[in-house]
């Protein structure tokens, strides 16, 4: 499938580069010194890369959740989701282990202050859930993908559910917000992206980066819709599993309208938003948890 322009790839290639390496440093120093930016400075950074070097338009529906720790439960099909919230949300993200193994993109998410966690070892689940609860006291919001996989982007995958258990963190004697999040690909240069196109965005399965990134940085402008759906507590559920069953249900139902393209332009509102090593596959590094 050649789509776009090899010239284009280049550039947009050549300054994304130049630009990461040229914040790396500066994220370096904030969380070294433990300064305040850095939980912001990485959504100014995102937000760069999405709008000039990785040509995504992100439109937004809803509002995020701000002034209390969240945890944000999102749908995954890219490692493209990674800059496209980290563009909207000041945030950290939750992801496998194997991802702080990655060259370059490893070194990104420590710096991003992701929480690893290996779901491959139940015996790690109770120290991984209150890794993920302290970082919520102390104030940060998370992006958790309870998919546990990247999909292929035109549906949403059963939510793994025992990481729904860090929801029973209290926060100041309150109950930490959930709020589920739809993040799907919908257009190619304003036009409908359709079921064929959709894996420009989406990477999964047996699909290796270098070719699935060098294709689509040289696409056109992909336009993504991010969806936030109401907040919710466990409070409001009779278990973590309810809980996770209702997530899915309205990130599921949030990416059928986006895909069908059932939903209003009106309520959209553009923003200007604002990566995994040769031989690397989704299903082999198991994307982000």
């Amino acid at each position: 499938m050649a789509i776009g322009s090899t010239r284009a790839g280049f550039l947009r290639l050549a300054l994304y580069m130049a630009w990461t390496f040229l914040c790396i440093p500066v994220q370096a120093v904030l969380v070294s010194l433990n300064l305040p930016g850095q939980a912001r400075f990485p959504r100014f950074y995102h937000r760069v890369c999405c709008r000039l070097m990785l040509a995504l338009d992100v439109d937004v529906v809803g509002e995020p959740s701000v002034g209390r720790p969240t945890l944000f439960v999102s749908n995954h099909s890219s490692y493209l989701d990674i800059p496209v919230l980290g563009s909207l949300i000041n945030c950290s993200f939750v992801a496998k282990s194997e991802v702080g193994l990655w060259p370059l993109f490893g070194l990104l998410a420590k710096l991003q202050r992701t929480v690893f966690v290996n779901r491959a070892n139940k015996r790690e689940a109770g120290k991984q859930r209150d890794d993920m609860a302290g970082r919520l006291i102390g104030g940060d919001s998370l992006v958790l993908f309870p998919e546990g996989t990247s999909s292929d982007g035109n549906r949403v995958l059963p939510f793994k559910t025992a990481l729904f258990a860090v929801a029973n963190t209290q926060v100041d004697g309150h109950p930490v917000a959930v709020q589920p999040v739809s993040v799907t690909c919908t257009h190619l240069d304003d036009l409908p992206l359709g079921h064929e196109l959709r894996p420009l965005y989406a990477w999964y399965g047996d699909m290796e980066l270098p070719p699935h990134l060098w294709q689509m940085i040289g696409a056109g402008r992909l336009r993504i819709r991010v969806e936030f759906h109401p907040v919710v507590s466990l409070e409001d559920f009779s278990s973590r599993k309810a809980l996770a069953d209702h997530c899915w249900q309205v990130v599921a139902a949030g990416v059928d309208r986006a895909v069908s393209g059932r939903w209003s332009r009106a309520l959209a509102s553009t923003r200007p938003a604002s990566s995994a090593p040769a031989g690397i596959t989704p299903e082999a590094a198991a994307g982000a948890a």
